[in-house]
């Protein structure tokens, strides 16, 4: 009993000190994961180095490919690209087990201490980042330390070294056992991290370690398939592809390369068999890749045949909802972050062209523009509320302070494209007011208000540009376009005022030739609004 709860504790604190390291790591890296992410193409060997980095930065493949079923599932990331991806986090995941194998418990005191002293006593955000990687190390190797004297016992009963002996001898119970181990715990690391605890007490051949590796690999593909219940078809076939690409590859290294495996780690370390597992888990994932990569698209081709195509599924589905935002992301606060700005940036679209319909309503004297202008805008309240309670969830994650200050900008651009939208929806119900009450402008009246609604939306496009390319130069010319708006609409009102006095207009028509010109200004005030957020990135 005293060993199991030894055990347990030292796995919670291998966890612990895992998560901690990793999201340590991953503040550090802060927008750098994203600019990584960025750099996917369709270059399958592209997707496997950013797999490998990545996951090698937050310390976790089920992460990595959780993260990778929401790409997909948003339509970010192909199905090609993906492929790429889930097979560079196996290769990353390698790393933590390659580090537990070597016996670093005598400095992990030192890590925490230096790591907790630095982290209480500054207020430096990068030094308290570095902080936690360090606590993290100390806690990874307190609970490894305790996992190894846990299993010390162990050695002494005989039992246990015979169910170790039978499963050397029969591979499918030791593949289903890493399966299981790994399905419970969530973390490959752990499960590995369990076996070379074993292993370091000369608990576990190398014989008997390999097939508990295999099947440690395939149960990772759990927590990808559980995230992508009730996503896209195209999300589980990204946790399909996982799952695919690591049977087969056990199925290649039992048939054809475990006893070269077992020869190659031997020589490398005769004597000491916890580096023999972490090798051996190293090289079964970069043989894998090397050997299934050249036929990658038939992996992609074997998920779609098992989740087929059905011809109802249309991408149009994200029409009224998110495109690019999904919880799976939280793992990764920076790149769930930057996925908020496309999502923010597509919502940005909807209001223009709420406006485009708006204006088209009102010189054209167009119904049907006119209802479009209500349905954009209904669509534009939907992004806006899932948007901001998005960020609400996202402000709760690890984020660093300045993905902090982002996202609360993000909070107030968010609420400005929205409120343009709804100046959008005025102008159309000014339109359908003139259309009812069969007013017709001047002549004078109809140019203003098309250079007027050129000038802003010329605003609404530049502000929409300032949010995707960071171009701070975008300021200026938003803020020159502002003054210029709200000049134009100071002189067409006392310039329309006169033209009443004339008798040129009628009341009915200047009421709402007076309305649009405040909606005109108004949209152009949030423009400006937008601009001032962005501008505070910069300083």
């Amino acid at each position: 009993m005293q060993t199991a709860i030894t055990l347990m504790g030292g796995l919670g604190m291998f966890l612990y000190g895992m998560n901690v390291m990793g999201e340590g790591l991953q503040k550090a890296a802060g927008s750098k994961l994203k600019k990584i992410i960025e750099m996917l193409t369709s270059n399958v060997v592209m997707g496997v180095l950013v797999g490998t980095v990545v996951t090698g930065i937050i310390q976790s493949s089920s992460a990595t490919t959780v993260m990778v079923v929401g790409f997909v599932n948003a339509g970010i990331m192909t199905l090609s690209q993906a492929i790429g991806v889930i097979m560079g986090a196996n290769i990353g995941t390698t790393v933590t087990a390659q580090l537990v194998s070597f016996s670093l418990e005598d400095i992990a005191p030192i890590a925490l201490g230096i790591g907790i002293i630095f982290y209480m006593f500054t207020s430096k955000e990068k030094t308290k980042q570095v902080a936690e990687i360090l606590i993290g190390f100390g806690l990874l190797f307190t609970g490894m330390e305790f996992m190894k004297q846990a299993v010390e016992p162990l050695s002494e009963l005989e039992s246990f070294r015979n169910a170790l002996l039978f499963l050397s001898k029969n591979p499918v119970l030791g593949i289903l056992a890493g399966f299981a181990i790994t399905g419970i715990v969530q973390s490959s690391s752990a499960s590995m991290g369990m076996l070379i605890a074993l292993a370091s007490q000369g608990l576990v051949p190398i014989t008997a370690a390999l097939p508990i590796l295999y099947g440690d690999n395939i149960g990772t593909c759990v927590t990808s398939l559980i995230s992508s219940l009730g996503a896209s078809r195209n999300a589980k076939r990204a946790a399909i592809m996982h799952l695919s690409f690591n049977v087969i590859g056990t199925l290649l290294f039992m048939i054809l390369l475990n006893k070269p495996i077992v020869a190659v780690v031997q020589y490398l370390d005769p004597t000491n068999t916890a580096r023999q597992i972490a090798n051996a888990h190293t090289l079964f994932n970069i043989i894998n890749v090397i050997l299934l990569l050249p036929f990658s698209k038939y992996i992609v081709k074997l998920a779609e045949r098992i989740v087929p195509i059905k011809e109802e599924e249309i991408e149009l589905a994200t029409a009224n909802t998110t495109k690019y935002l999904d919880e799976r992301m939280f793992e990764t606060p920076s790149i769930a972050l930057g996925n908020t700005v496309q999502e923010v940036s597509r919502m940005g679209e909807k209001a223009k062209k709420s406006y485009n319909y708006s204006i088209k309503g009102l010189l054209e004297k167009d119904n049907k523009s006119i209802e479009k202008t209500f349905s954009s805008e209904k669509t534009v309240d939907i992004l806006h509320k899932s948007i901001l309670s998005y960020l609400l969830k996202l402000s709760n994650t690890n984020m660093n302070s300045d993905e902090r200050i982002k996202a609360d900008l993000l909070f107030h651009i968010v609420n400005d494209i929205e409120r343009i939208s709804d100046h959008a929806e005025n102008i159309a119900e000014i339109d359908k007011m003139a259309i009812d009450s069969k007013c017709d402008f001047s002549e004078t009246a109809e140019t203003e208000i098309k250079d007027l609604s050129s000038l802003v939306l010329k605003n609404i496009e530049n502000a929409l540009s300032y949010i995707n390319t960071k171009n701070h130069e975008m300021f200026d010319e938003i803020e020159e376009t502002e003054k210029n708006v709200n000049m134009l609409v100071k002189q067409y009102r006392n310039e329309h005022l006169r033209r009443l006095e004339e008798g040129v207009c009628t009341i009915d028509s200047g009421i709402i030739f007076l309305d649009l010109l405040t909606n005109f200004e108004r949209i152009s005030d949030h423009c400006s609004n937008i601009a001032e957020k962005l501008n505070t990135l910069s300083k």
